[in-house]
């Protein structure tokens, strides 16, 4: 739990705030709120962080390209 790896989260769920329900809107804004204040979260509040960066941060399958840029 470093400031570091808490910036990442953060940084990466800004682009799904507007997505976010009610409950991960509340606790996204205490985590922003904790951040500002050069707080470490505490082992509860960074599982919530990783929980919601998993949930909304999911990686591109590029599998789905591959017939476009196949040599013919």
């Amino acid at each position: 739990m470093s400031f570091r790896d808490q910036q990442k989260f953060l940084d990466a769920l800004k682009k799904y705030e507007n997505k976010f329900e009610k409950k991960e809107l509340e606790d996204y804004k205490m985590f922003i709120k904790m951040q500002k204040d050069d707080e470490d979260f505490d082992s509860i509040s960074f599982e919530r962080l990783q929980e919601l960066y998993s949930k909304y941060d999911k990686p591109v399958d590029k599998s789905k390209y591959d017939t476009y840029f196949k040599k013919k």
